[in-house]
């Protein structure tokens, strides 16, 4: 697992507001469980944010050193609202708990090891002003060596193209190359796009949106829930929106929750995401007999990792202009 890098800066002060921003209040919602030490700089991050007027953190789980942190933080800054006592009830119900005791206009959704970067919200937010409802639009996320990271923009997913994605099995069948739904090899836009999914790591949604498509669906309890956001989304008549501008650095896999566990939930999401929007005969056959290698796929995953070499990576969230 990767842990905060040592070298970790952090924008020495807040970018100031301009005319262009939203007036709209933002209320940004981060669902914790055993983070790290990511946790601490990554809500400073979002606070740093001239923009946010809330910001709603779920203790679905975090550790005591961790839950000390949150309170400590909540003690310096009233815009902070710290839901607990729940107990590790899973992202989805979590993000919907958060979401149900915001009270912004705008809801943006972050990783509790995501880093905003400046500018980040207000792109999202100014983005999904006169868009038709439902809308979602998602920012750029970026790996710590500033690179983009896989899943940030994302084709539309079934069951062939998710097998095809998780073994990465068009690096041998060229044929297969077109299947790929990962995006991020692709030229990157010059404005704002539609696309079928986007990552759930940093997203924003009005509320309006948000309560038109009836928030997440909290049959997942780890991971899959914003694939499932963003179809039932397109499914309304909606747009799923990708921004290019709106950038924000995660870390990933710095929780200390064991990664056979976190694919399981993945495979069983996946999962229960083809099997749920599987409509004919056909498509229902195709969910059961490739669930199975889907699933084997995913736990295949933290296998694949122990075999790699850990690199060290240092993590920049501000760059010169």
């Amino acid at each position: 697992m990767n842990d905060l890098p040592a070298d970790l800066t952090l924008p020495k002060r807040a970018p100031s507001r301009t005319s262009a921003e939203p007036a709209s209040s933002v209320s940004v919602i981060v669902v914790v469980y055993k983070t790290g030490e990511a946790l601490e700089p990554a809500l400073t991050s979002v606070l740093q944010d001239p923009i946010v007027t809330e910001l709603v953190i779920v203790n679905n789980g975090a550790s005591t050193e961790e839950i000390r942190k949150l309170h400590r933080l909540s003690a310096t800054d009233d815009r902070i609202t710290l839901i607990e006592g729940q107990g590790n009830v899973g992202f989805a119900r979590g993000a919907n708990l958060g979401a149900h005791k915001a009270r912004g206009r705008v809801l943006v959704f972050v990783n509790p090891d995501a880093f905003i970067r400046p500018g980040c919200l207000a792109h999202l937010t100014q983005s999904i002003e006169n868009q038709p409802v439902p809308c979602i639009v998602g920012g750029r996320v970026l790996n710590p060596d500033m690179t983009e990271q896989r899943g940030g923009r994302r084709g539309e997913i079934t069951p062939f193209t998710a097998v095809i994605s998780l073994g990465r099995l068009g690096r041998f069948v060229p044929a297969w190359r077109k299947y790929e739904v990962h995006l991020e090899n692709q030229a990157m836009p010059e404005g704002v796009i539609a696309v079928p999914t986007i990552s759930g790591a940093c997203f924003c949604m009005r509320r309006e949106d948000f309560d038109a498509v009836a928030g997440f669906d909290e049959g997942y309890f780890l991971h899959v829930e914003d694939v499932d956001l963003c179809w039932r989304v397109r499914q309304a008549g909606g747009k799923v929106l990708f921004h290019p501008q709106a950038e924000v650095v995660h870390l990933g896999h710095t929780s200390r929750a064991s990664p056979m566990r976190v694919e399981f939930y993945k495979g069983m999401g996946l999962v229960r995401y083809f099997s749920k929007r599987a409509s004919t005969p056909g498509e229902t056959l195709a969910a059961w007999l490739l669930s199975p290698l889907i699933l084997l796929a995913t736990l295949a995953r933290p296998l694949l990792w122990s075999l790699r070499p850990v690199r060290p990576v240092a993590l920049e969230t501000d760059r010169p202009d």
